[in-house]
């Protein structure tokens, strides 16, 4: 299964490559045009049927993942992290990695609660206060295993659990990617499908500042993972999604207010094709589509995510019937957008 393979994947902000080479091999056969940019980004486009002017439609998802890189190794062979995209101090301690070209293991030092001060044991450890143990001993056996600026990721594989969940690592955004890929190979559509798998969302969406330019679109649909927070807690409060309830349909975040009809025009197609839908809570979260509004003289851009429990940590959960009714729902939406949909 494709999710798995991206999801396995060694792939943080600003080294792609290894689900970027995944995703070319996944969409060769039926793209018109592929090309790489100066930024990583990997952009195809499924030509359309229709005849006469063209409405061009992007749909992007993000490549990388949050991660770590290495800045030196220490006298003792420790080898120090800076963070790659935010990630919560308090889920590093004892967690597995692999680190570099070489698929390093490590494992980030974790103080056993026999030697921690009592006043320090509810308390996380900040990142840079952590250390890797790849089991050098000194620091020219780490830094002969791992050079300075070498990425790492968590050491999580893929796995099914009950009730048709998965978890893995990077689902945000590889299950976005799983899906642009699907969905290239549904078409072709009425009007020309740029695909954008971008680079670098994680620290800033800058992939995308770029490939809505090249696209140049009318209208771009960003498919996402995003916080699902169901999980139980001790005061009644609604979650930003709900793991099952289908895709997630943004009105307002920290990086774009989505244009209405845009958004109420993805509400009544997936009531109009039974696909199960939800809002996302308005306020939370961002994504590519913050760059994407900016290209040109401005585009209509709406984010559409797969929930996902437990993001930017070792291990993630979400659904795969969420994912497959959002296959179902972007499909409708490509084929069935006009350019009344969006004008002003």
């Amino acid at each position: 299964m494709l999710l798995e393979e991206l999801s396995n994947a060694f792939g943080p902000s600003g080294c792609e490559g290894e689900v970027r080479d995944l995703i070319k091999d996944a969409i060769k056969d039926v793209v018109d045009e592929c090309h790489v940019d100066h930024l990583g980004n990997l952009l195809a486009v499924r030509r359309g049927t229709q005849r006469g002017p063209r409405m061009r439609i992007m749909v992007a998802a993000h490549m990388d993942e949050v991660g770590f890189m290495i800045s030196h190794a220490d006298a003792d062979g420790f080898l120090h992290v800076v963070k790659v995209g935010g990630i919560d101090d308090r889920v590093l301690p004892a967690k597995r990695l692999v680190i570099g070209p070489n698929r390093v293991k490590g494992v980030l030092i974790s103080p056993p609660v026999h030697v921690v001060p009592a006043e320090q044991r509810n308390k996380p450890t900040p990142c840079k206060d952590l250390v890797v143990d790849i089991g050098a001993g000194k620091k020219d056996a780490a830094e002969a295993e791992c050079k300075k600026g070498d990425y790492a990721t968590f050491d999580t594989h893929y796995q099914k659990l009950g009730r048709g969940l998965v978890c893995g690592k990077a689902l945000d955004d590889r299950v976005g990617c799983a899906v642009l890929v699907e969905l290239l190979k549904r078409g072709p559509f009425p009007f020309d499908l740029h695909a954008a798998f971008t680079t670098m969302e994680e620290v800033g969406v800058r992939g995308a500042r770029v490939a809505g330019y090249d696209s140049k679109p009318h209208v771009a649909f960003v498919l996402e993972g995003t916080v699902c927070e169901d999980s139980p807690c001790e005061r009644d409060q609604s979650p930003v999604t709900r793991l099952g309830k289908g895709p997630a349909v943004t009105l307002a975040d920290r990086g774009v207010i989505v244009n209405r009809k845009l958004a109420q025009y993805a509400l009544q197609r997936a009531e109009a094709r039974g696909i199960p839908c939800q809002i996302k809570q308005p306020g939370v979260g961002g994504n590519d589509a913050a760059a994407i509004q900016h290209a040109e003289d401005g585009v209509s851009a709406l984010p559409i995510s797969v929930p996902v429990r437990y993001l930017h940590s070792p291990a993630s959960v979400m659904s795969l019937s969420d994912m497959s009714h959002t296959i179902d729902l972007i499909e409708d939406l490509v084929r069935e957008m006009t350019p009344k949909v969006v004008k002003a």
